[in-house]
């Protein structure tokens, strides 16, 4: 039965790590993307590919600003699920 528990604390830390990495890229694209729809419904253009490079750069700039702390959880994590794989192997 502890496995069990040890099972879904991991797969909530999983999840919770998934949610850090992608959050910081995916809000800079939705905020662009707005921002970018609200333009173009005020300028009334209806260019598809106008909203393309806004969201590309604002998503590179967000990887680039919050790179090393995306790398910080991301080794955080894997430390902790390696240190519970020898603590399970060695019980």
């Amino acid at each position: 039965m502890n496995h069990a528990v040890d099972i879904q604390d991991i797969l909530r830390q999983t999840l919770i790590v998934t949610v850090k990495m992608g959050a910081p890229s995916l809000l800079a694209s939705l905020l662009v993307g707005v921002l970018v729809s609200l333009f173009q419904a005020m300028t009334q253009i209806s260019e598809a590919t106008l909203s393309f490079v806004p969201k590309f750069v604002a998503t590179m700039a967000a990887l680039l600003l919050t790179g090393s702390f995306m790398y910080s959880t991301l080794h955080t994590y894997a430390q902790t699920i390696f240190d519970q794989m020898i603590v399970a192997g060695g019980s």
